[in-house]
């Protein structure tokens, strides 16, 4: 049900207002270009800085667009296991496909505070759980252990990783088997974390390239095939410019600018966020016209 190019959905402001009908807009341009799920409240769409009501809002606004098109993966996570279930528990009402869930960050909890924290949230919905792995932001670092034993939960169906470790897609593949999701959160490695076993990509480049990056998931995910394997790396070389562009500065300041310079949206971002440098526009403007976006 999860695979392919899945966006990590950006959040459009207008005088730093959630702008609903651009972000309408920007569903729906998802949807005619091939994409196979949208994640809407992720940190690319600026969950710290958004207030409970608009964290809900932009939930409501995905699952009312997608409903019977493509699934969302709503963003719910949370540094506290109670905010958590409560983020959860309205999107599985408001009729979301899947939670996409971040390991506690600040907290530092150990690998059993890791496991309690997600099965006390398992416990409290009904449908599927993707763990988000990201040691980066978060500072933890979840064993394949320990995703193994919450894989043994109801809803424990997968893992976004962003671990930059493609080691651990083989030993998630070994201990945990195929029906566990594997989806990167790295655009710049999806080629080979799908070679390896990997099923998509939760991509932040797919807000400003959804229809090269659908392409590029539907070919790499046919290994098999020669000419598609071929298709995919050819994709995967046109877009690898855009890849490292958009993580110069932090996200998702450059690829809301991408996104400006597309019609897409503004380049508005909220502290403690800020527009990106002109040395920094210059390496975008590059990377889209590289990839003949712009």
């Amino acid at each position: 049900m999860f695979k392919g190019s899945i966006v990590a959905l950006i959040t459009p402001f207008k005088n730093n207002i959630l702008d609903e009908d651009k972000y309408i807009s920007l569903i729906h341009h998802q949807i005619t270009n091939g994409t196979k799920g949208v994640v809407p409240a992720g940190t690319t769409g600026e969950s710290p800085t958004l207030s409970h009501d608009e964290h809900k809002k932009v939930i409501e606004l995905a699952v009312k667009e997608c409903k019977g098109k493509i699934p969302v993966i709503a963003g719910t996570g949370s540094n506290s296991t109670e905010e958590a279930i409560e983020l959860s528990k309205h999107a599985e009402k408001s009729g979301a496909d899947a939670l996409l869930i971040v390991t506690p960050y600040y907290n530092k909890p150990t690998q059993e505070g890791l496991y309690q924290h997600y099965k006390l949230i398992n416990n409290n919905v009904g449908i599927p759980i993707i763990i988000y792995n990201i040691p980066p932001r978060s500072v933890v670092d979840m064993s394949v252990d320990t995703m193994a034993r919450l894989f043994e939960l109801k809803n424990i169906s997968g893992v976004k990783d962003a671990t930059a470790d493609l080691d651990r897609v083989d030993l998630q593949l070994k201990k945990l088997g195929k029906n566990f999701i594997q989806l990167s959160g790295e655009d710049g490695t999806a080629l080979e974390f799908n070679l390896r076993g990997g099923t998509g990509c939760i991509s932040v480049t797919a807000n400003v390239a959804p229809k090269l990056c659908s392409e590029f998931q539907d070919a790499s995910l046919n290994k098999n095939n020669s000419n598609l394997l071929s298709k995919a790396k050819e994709i995967n070389d046109k877009l690898m410019p855009l890849h490292k562009s958009l993580f110069i500065e932090s996200n998702p300041s450059p690829v809301k600018y991408a996104g400006s310079l597309l019609n897409l949206c503004s380049e508005e971002v909220r502290l403690p966020l800020v527009k990106i440098t002109e040395e920094t526009k210059e390496e975008v403007k590059k990377a889209l016209k590289f990839a003949n976006l712009l």
